[in-house]
């Protein structure tokens, strides 16, 4: 089949273009390589696995247009977005124009020059905003939800809480109607924590890799708030066997809201995650504190019922291993790593 793959240079997508690259697809990756090692995913998608890469911004409905009608994709993932809460605070139009107005872009070209493609699109945990009417208790180095065990399932009320809340959760709306008004084939991932390879992490985004990556460079990391808030945490390719598993079942997955994410038996809190990377470089991690941050949630863990029952789908990575194999991979690259 065809993909294409939007924001494909990135973390999650050249994960997930490689992988339908090598299961014999014909990829396409469309970015705008604004990203840090966005053109090293992007050389090593050529270079690895013959997967083009196409410059070009979501936010920009002609290009977006031009490559749905000429490619004709049979499935498209759309990764291509704004991705960390505090970049949206400090410019909410260019986090607006990339999520919300970048999936409308894809939508209406879909609509119009690919309706019976698939798409996955991913979204966030963040549409359910702070979660503050839930109670929450400390538990040692973590918050703990006592009366969701399972987490939180795709039924709890949307609360958008910051810029980024907003424009994931209007583009994740958009895209669950569209498959009721206008028949398109599409399914929402609402994702927790994804973490693994390439993922070139940033203070602001990506915690479990730019824990890594810090503690590899023996480099200090700032923990915002009081180091217990607690994700769950899901490995790339857990992710992918999901994506698959819903074109897999299109039948039922069409227009279905998923949340994914590493569940109850796969999560840490700051501070343990900081004690397991200590332990694997056998020396201390330098950290400081500061307040937190806008929209931080204590806790957020997903309830993966949904998932297991309609798509036969979990994660088989556990927290530990998967940082056990993210370590190894920044070890192993750290020369192409940001400083």
């Amino acid at each position: 089949m065809r993909y294409l793959v939007t924001g494909g240079a990135g973390f999650i997508g050249s994960n997930a273009a490689a992988r339908f690259a090598s299961e014999g697809h014909e990829v396409l990756a469309f970015d705008n390589l604004s990203r840090a090692g966005s053109r090293r995913n992007a050389a090593w998608l050529f270079e690895r696995h013959s997967v083009t890469t196409e410059c070009g911004s979501v936010s920009d409905f002609a290009a977006v247009r031009d490559v749905v009608s000429r490619f004709a994709p049979d499935v498209v993932l759309h990764c291509a977005g704004q991705v960390a809460v505090t970049s949206s605070v400090q410019d909410p139009r260019h986090d607006f124009e990339a999520n919300a107005l970048g999936t409308f872009n894809l939508l209406e070209a879909l609509r119009l020059f690919a309706p019976r493609a698939i798409l996955l699109f991913g979204s966030t945990n963040k549409v359910y905003g702070g979660l503050e009417d839930v109670r929450v208790e400390c538990l040692d180095d973590r918050w703990t939800w006592p009366d969701l065990p399972q987490g939180c399932s795709e039924d709890r009320p949307l609360d958008f809480h910051s810029p980024y809340g907003c424009s994931k959760g209007a583009a994740d709306q958009y895209v669950r109607d569209y498959a009721r008004i206008f028949g398109l084939r599409t399914v929402v991932f609402r994702q927790s924590c994804i973490y693994g390879y390439r993922q070139f992490g940033v203070e602001d985004q990506g915690w479990v890799a730019w824990f890594t990556i810090r503690s590899v460079q023996k480099a200090p990391v700032t923990i915002y708030g009081d180091g217990r808030q607690v994700r769950d945490v899901l490995f790339v390719d857990d992710l992918l066997d999901a994506y698959a598993a819903a074109v897999a079942r299109i039948d039922v997955s069409t227009g279905r809201v998923y949340n994914v994410g590493g569940g109850p038996q796969n999560t840490f809190s700051l501070r343990e995650l900081v004690a397991e990377l200590q332990a694997l470089n056998g020396r201390p991690l330098e950290v400081a504190f500061s307040d937190w941050r806008p929209g931080d949630q204590r806790v957020f863990v997903c309830d993966l019922t949904r998932a297991r029952l309609e798509l036969g789908w979990e994660p088989r990575v556990c927290g530990r291993e998967g940082v056990k194999r993210l370590h190894q991979w920044v070890s192993e690259n750290l020369d192409s790593l940001p400083r």
